[in-house]
């Protein structure tokens, strides 16, 4: 096995060059086609998102003194600020659940969070959940607060 005068072993630049092409060019082609799924992380912006949404109302119907309410549509998969019509989509890889009242201030309420001149609000709980992570948006129906709960949980 004489390999000669001037014979080197390994790769020349313009070989590892070609190949990092074609290895690029494939993960162009194939990359689109692979399903996206929404990270714990991600999830939990959703219902940062969400949250932030529901105070901006609330803090809308405290400033203005009126009252605020905000759309929750599980059909849709969105929350729409009364206040802004800034809203939150939720992707169809995510679990979206709202437990609302079904009547509030005396009149019935139909997928909604209203919130009140003085802050109070009609409450509820919105879920955002994938796999075995998950988040509840609480509305506490007293004071308004809104808050954040990580859950853990199993889907059958």
């Amino acid at each position: 096995m004489n390999r000669g005068i001037g014979a080197q072993d390994g790769f020349t630049l313009i070989e590892m060059v070609c190949v990092m092409a074609i290895i690029g060019l494939l993960a162009a082609v194939i990359m689109p086609g692979l399903p996206h799924q929404t990270s714990r992380s991600r999830l939990e912006a959703y219902a940062m998102e969400a949250a932030s949404v529901l105070k901006a109302d609330r803090n809308a119907a405290i400033s203005r003194r009126v009252e605020v309410t905000t759309t929750v549509d599980a059909g849709s998969r969105s929350i729409r600020s009364g206040a802004t019509g800034a809203a939150v989509r939720v992707p169809d890889d995510v679990r979206f659940d709202a437990l609302l009242p079904e009547n509030c201030d005396n009149r019935p309420v139909f997928a909604s969070v209203s919130f009140f001149a003085s802050g109070m609000s009609c409450g509820g709980v919105i879920t955002l959940s994938r796999l075995d992570t998950g988040f509840e948006i609480r509305v506490n129906w007293l004071t308004g607060k809104i808050e954040i709960v990580p859950r853990s949980q199993s889907i059958n």
